[in-house]
């Protein structure tokens, strides 16, 4: 426990010293492919294939720090509240400064440990703890924490450092706690030393070929965030996967989930070596992520989902949906995507007769040059002011596309369900649309 409490004041002090992140307090988060990632609507959908609402919805921030990732969350879910903890009390300070700043009120913050989450008597329907799970000494006691104060049908999004991917850093940490610059708190004076030497190394030495990046962004605070990192450590996933089982909770998707398809590593996902083809089929969810980390170690975090156990109906993906479940589907823009800036766009591609550029949007595309045709973008613009049945929208295309382009037959109903629902299952699986089953009837 001695050893506990040590590592945990270590961090911090250095986060007191150096609050992160060091962005300006007048700075709005903006990009909407950013702000998508703190909408909690994504990872509900994930599981139980339902849209949430987010107003009166109480979302935790458990790691805080300087509070931009909380006024993310207070961007990215309308009408919910949202808690913040971190142990650095100037952390939590400047946190409750910045979302004053831009008039959220309906936030509040509190400096304490996430050991002791359980002491503010709350519970909430949406964890988010970013950047901070791997910090703890005990993940297992974090994790069992804030399962303590989680709602029934609530959600944690948080996520651990790759071993794989960052283990040169783990390295240079190494080396710098060797040379002492870490048995206080870092300050200028490390800092200064630590990129004096990396600056001495000759450019072909690994560790700095491996760590460095471009001049610009090596500022002081990457300096600490890096190489001078106290209590920084690295996970597989089979370690992280015997962490959840360990804490009783159940892995529901990664955050980022097509930048770990397994398949994609491969040049012909269709014609894979014998012993893959028959062997990858078999694999579990941990196992096809541990294989991916081994064969393909770029990812820095492993960003995840997970909730109590069972907390949600078995789901139908849509790619299974019978012609019934599309017959009576409701259809919804991903929530992010309401606003004038999305919304603008549209018009003038529609107007413009031009592609609308996809992937700035979403963090869930993995071609960046993703584009949309105009038509399919005049198909889905009302879906900007409320979600519509795919009735509706199958009608909307044969009024946008009355005819076949090739032999100008009239469009049949038919022919126009086809192409929305082949449209709609495209578009589906980047979040982009969110699509909801008919009601089971009784």
């Amino acid at each position: 426990m001695e050893n506990k409490i040590s590592d945990l004041e270590k961090i911090r002090q250095q986060f007191d010293y150096a609050p992160y992140p060091r962005i300006p307090l007048d700075h709005y988060p903006t990009k909407i492919k950013f702000v998508v990632l703190y909408n909690m609507v994504t990872a509900y959908y994930l599981r139980s294939q339902k849209v949430v609402e987010t107003e009166g919805k109480l979302i935790l921030d458990a790691g805080c720090g300087s509070g931009f990732k909380s006024l993310a969350l207070a961007v990215g879910n309308p009408g919910a509240r949202i808690v913040g903890v971190d142990l650095s009390e100037e952390s939590t300070n400047l946190a409750r400064e910045r979302l004053k700043y831009h008039h959220f009120t309906n936030v509040e913050f509190h400096t304490i440990s996430i050991y002791d989450l359980p002491k503010l008597g709350l519970e909430f329907d949406y964890i988010d703890c970013d950047e901070t799970l791997y910090l703890l000494p005990d993940i297992v006691a974090g994790l069992k924490a804030m399962k303590a104060v989680l709602k029934p049908e609530g959600i944690i999004r948080t996520n651990l450092h790759s071993l794989s991917q960052r283990r040169n850093y783990f390295t240079a940490q190494k080396l710098f706690k060797m040379l002492g610059f870490m048995d206080e708190t870092p300050g200028q004076l490390e800092i200064e030393q630590a990129r004096e030497i990396m600056n001495a190394l000759k450019n072909h030495v690994s560790l700095k070929a491996n760590t460095r990046v471009l001049d610009d962004e090596m500022d002081d605070e990457w300096y600490l965030m890096n190489y001078l990192f106290q209590g920084d450590k690295g996970y597989t996933i089979p370690e992280i996967f015997e962490a959840l089982r360990a804490a009783d909770l159940e892995f529901i998707n990664m955050v980022n989930w097509p930048a770990w398809n397994l398949l994609d590593l491969f040049q012909d996902a269709g014609n894979l070596p014998a012993a893959l083809g028959m062997t990858i089929p078999e694999l579990s969810v941990e196992e096809q992520l541990h294989l991916y980390e081994m064969l393909h170690p770029i990812h820095r975090l492993i960003d995840f989902w997970c909730g109590h156990p069972n907390a949600a109906a078995p789901k139908v993906p849509v790619v299974e949906w019978t012609d019934s479940d599309w017959q009576g589907a409701t259809v919804h823009l991903h929530p992010s995507l309401k606003v004038p800036e999305v919304k603008q766009e549209m018009l003038a591609a529609v107007t413009n007769i031009k592609m609308l550029e996809i992937a700035k949007y979403l963090p869930f595309v993995k071609e960046s040059s993703l584009l949309m045709d105009s038509m399919v973008v005049s198909c889905l613009i009302p879906l900007l002011e409320k979600p519509m049945s795919m009735r509706s929208l199958v009608e909307r295309w044969r009024y946008i596309r009355p005819v076949n382009p090739v032999n100008l037959e009239p469009i049949a109903t038919e022919t126009a369900f086809d192409l929305v629902k082949k449209i709609l299952t495209t578009l589906e699986p980047i979040g982009l649309v969110l699509l909801e089953r008919p009601p089971a009837r009784a």
